[in-house]
């Protein structure tokens, strides 16, 4: 059983990320597919529609020179193509809500020393909090991301003048644990939203009883360190295949059907199948940035850090 309110160095957060999923993996992933399974089919058949019959399209156009092909095509299938964007927006919608409160939930209920969830709990846990996701949800849309973009706008301008590429390294991470340090303390304790957004920007550059050294440093970290794993398993399952993919397009002599739509046929096939299993490796790895925040948060929370050892060394007596 992982011991989860305690103090962790930077080595420990990156090391108990991986021993979290040694301990919990099988019980975690269980429930995560069932859970998320339905959606991403939903959605890989309604994407896999809207890709085929218009980016196939606009490709193809761009292709034989025929540059109105597309807008025309567009016109003539508008209603059609805005259901389909309205169900790819309310699909990927839920499927990132469900994706990004999973560990949050999972993770809360294993800390309280659970040590087998069941899926059914992880549901209710959805439904019973369902006010506060939407909430939550509200937040992140109109509050949240547009700062966001606000921050990483202007550290990309400031590229232009070198000092935006340091920036970005230090803002991209940092925005990162702050929006998963809300989501964690909106869930975990009785704060509301606009008190769980300021604890997650003061945690993330000191503790809760202000004697202690900034633990900014060993959070930014070990979400670079894993941040970078991310992201090269990712390319890897991504970019490499589509380049094979796009390499075909041009190399590959050009028959009637592939000449309507590029994207039909077994090579449309082989690109779907490479785009949802890139996606799907993208959303596991995630997993392990969300619960190694989780870590970090539990750190931060150093009033409960006592609380929690004492109870843990009573149930050791209880059990004894």
């Amino acid at each position: 059983m992982m011991q989860f309110y305690k103090k962790r160095d930077f080595g420990s957060f990156i090391s108990d990320s991986f021993a979290f999923f040694k301990l919990y993996g099988k019980n975690y992933f269980k429930s995560y597919i069932l859970i998320n399974g339905l959606l991403l089919i939903l959605l890989g058949v309604i994407g896999f529609i809207g890709f085929r019959d218009f980016f196939g399209k606009f490709s193809s156009s761009n292709l034989n020179g025929n540059v109105g092909y597309f807008e025309q095509s567009l016109e003539d299938n508008l209603g059609l193509f805005i259901v389909i964007g309205i169900l790819i927006f309310l699909l990927y919608s839920a499927l990132a809500t469900i994706n990004f409160l999973f560990p949050v939930f999972y993770i809360k209920r294993v800390s309280k020393g659970s040590l087998h969830i069941k899926t059914d709990e992880i549901i209710s846990d959805f439904k019973t909090n369902a006010g506060k996701i939407f909430k939550l949800y509200l937040g992140i849309i109109f509050l949240i991301i547009p700062g966001s973009v606000f921050l990483i706008g202007i550290s990309s301008a400031l590229m232009l003048v070198l000092i935006g590429f340091v920036l970005i390294l230090f803002v991209i991470p940092t925005l990162f644990n702050v929006v998963t340090f809300l989501t964690y303390d909106y869930f975990d304790s009785k704060r509301g939203f606009f008190e769980s957004l300021s604890y997650s920007i003061r945690s993330q550059f000191s503790y809760p009883n202000g004697r202690e050294s900034s633990p900014y440093w060993k959070y930014w970290g070990a979400s670079i360190i894993l941040g970078i794993i991310y992201y090269v398993i990712s390319l890897m399952f991504s970019l490499v295949p589509k380049l094979f993919f796009y390499g075909s397009l041009f190399t590959t002599t050009p028959n009637a059907d592939f000449e309507q739509n590029p994207f039909t046929g077994t090579m449309g096939i082989i690109f779907f199948i490479v785009s949802i299993v890139s996606a799907i490796v993208s959303m596991i790895l995630m997993n392990v940035l969300y619960i190694n925040s989780g870590l970090m948060y539990y750190d931060s929370r150093t009033d409960l850090h006592q609380k929690m050892e004492l109870a843990e060394i009573e149930t050791i007596g209880i059990n004894e």
